[in-house]
């Protein structure tokens, strides 16, 4: 007894000297976490002219939706699951969907609504009205502005930074992407993120700022929408990189880095057609609800968040394939996850070192709550009594993220013929963890915490679902 004690007091103390200071997530960051997937709406001349990239020549009287309906576009993204929206208020071709006044490629000089319309008004009240978060899409590029490649360039576009930050509320994120072109007079621009940053700061502290590097969050490396391996670390190394062109490899970038410098999780973009922008020849190529899904489970369900493109057709509205398959994809998230089988059921924290050690039921593991968590070692097992035998195939973990990411390898047992079996085994957690297996039927399950940073997990829920 005194033996085994001894034991569990040596292996704390080890579990407190492996604990250090790691990066942890900013309030806006969690805010951002809690949003997890939210659509994107590319629109603009290039909706009326087919192209992805616009030239920056097109007349602005192309620009015409005969009508647009935000209200829409903000019901199908709450019925497909959705918490918050971005839009592309600047695409490269330099238009802007609000009437700028530092710009004379606009909504003003367009015959919508004679001159008098303002896309993102109507977006930002939509929004608003259906409890969505929303965001905007600000490209540095423009290839039509004449100052695009001179040094008062970055002046424009701070000026046109500050209109969208203060004009339409509280936004979530602020979306740069590394895209760096010539502009009309064939110069490219040496664009001033340190002072767009410290504006956005300054305007909008509560927004997330993604780029390839953040600061807030980082792109996942692809357009496809996916973490491509169970590993996703919320931190990344940025030192000697930059946006766009020198930014980080795509399979850091997909991964992060174990014992980065700082908190810049993930985000998974995707467009739900193969291009970004509306073409009429691709309403058949829309894909399908089980195609969305799985894309959901291979982003959220990594740790990530998940950004889906839905453009808006020539009329202003979200064409019907779109909208079936998004209905179709949010009936799928509420099916799957609906019934936590664990909720309320017996769960107990097992020393597996000290068999003196008594059981402890941990409460915190499936209340249904984020912010409360348990402390659990790499020397405990966390057992779970269904009460009768059921079946399963997925579970969801979540880590404490408040105070950081450190989990690197779990496994997943059920008890079977008196004897446990492994039926599942990864590496990171994070945010959210969802992990598919072949449908088991088990009354007990027991999840163990095989690696850690700091030598123990802060778990915040447990769940288990058919």
């Amino acid at each position: 007894m005194k033996y085994c004690l001894a034991i569990c007091l040596l292996l704390i103390d080890c579990i407190g000297a492996q604990a250090q200071s790691c990066p942890k997530p900013t309030p806006a960051q969690l805010e951002w976490h809690d949003t997890e997937f939210y659509f994107f709406f590319h629109f603009g001349p290039n909706t009326f002219t087919n192209l992805e990239w616009g030239h920056g020549t097109e007349a602005e009287d192309l620009f015409n939706p005969s009508a647009l309906d935000c209200n829409q576009w903000c019901r199908i993204a709450k019925q497909a699951g959705a918490k918050g929206v971005i839009i592309t208020a600047k695409h490269h071709d330099g238009f802007c969907l609000w009437p700028s006044k530092f710009s004379k490629h606009t909504v003003r000089e367009s015959p919508w609504k004679n001159g008098e319309g303002d896309v993102l008004r109507e977006l930002a009240e939509a929004a608003k009205k259906h409890d969505l978060k929303i965001g905007f899409y600000l490209s540095p590029w423009d290839r039509n502005h004449p100052r695009y490649g001179t040094s008062e360039y970055n002046d424009v576009y701070a000026q046109t930074l500050t209109e969208l930050l203060t004009g339409y509320g509280d936004l979530f994120e602020i979306w740069w992407d590394g895209a760096n072109g010539e502009g009309p007079n064939g110069k490219k621009q040496v664009y001033d993120f340190h002072r767009f940053e410290k504006i956005a700061a300054g305007l909008q502290p509560n927004a997330v700022i993604f780029s390839d590097i953040g600061p807030g969050c980082r792109w996942a490396g692809n357009e496809q929408g996916l973490i491509l391996t169970e590993t996703n670390w919320c931190t990344l190394d940025t030192a000697g990189y930059k946006r766009g062109e020198g930014g980080p490899p795509v399979d850091t970038l997909n991964q992060g880095n174990v014992r980065g410098a700082h908190w810049i999780p993930a985000e998974c973009d995707v467009s739900i057609r193969p291009g970004w922008f509306y073409h009429p020849e691709e309403d058949q190529k829309v894909k399908s609800p089980d195609q969305l899904f799985d894309i959901y489970l291979h982003s959220v369900g990594r740790g990530a968040n998940l950004i889906l493109n839905v453009p808006p057709d020539r009329s202003g509205r979200i064409h019907e394939q779109d909208s079936a398959a998004l209905v179709g994809m949010g009936k799928l998230i509420r099916e799957n996850f609906q019934n936590n089988l664990l909720h309320g059921r017996k769960r107990e924290l097992i020393h597996r070192l000290c068999l003196f050690t008594p059981k402890r039921i941990v409460s915190s593991l499936n209340d249904g709550d984020r912010m409360t968590y348990e402390r659990v070692g790499l020397s405990h097992e966390m057992q779970f009594d269904l009460r009768r035998h059921r079946k399963f195939s997925t579970l969801v973990l979540r880590e404490y993220i408040p105070e950081g990411q450190h989990v690197s390898t779990f496994k997943v047992e059920v008890k079977k013929g008196g004897k446990w079996v492994e039926i599942a085994r990864s590496t990171t957690i994070g945010a959210r963890k969802i992990l598919k297996f072949p449908e088991q039927k088990a009354r007990k399950i027991r999840v163990t915490i095989l690696a850690s940073n700091n030598g123990e997990a802060l778990l915040s829920e447990v769940e288990v679902y058919r």
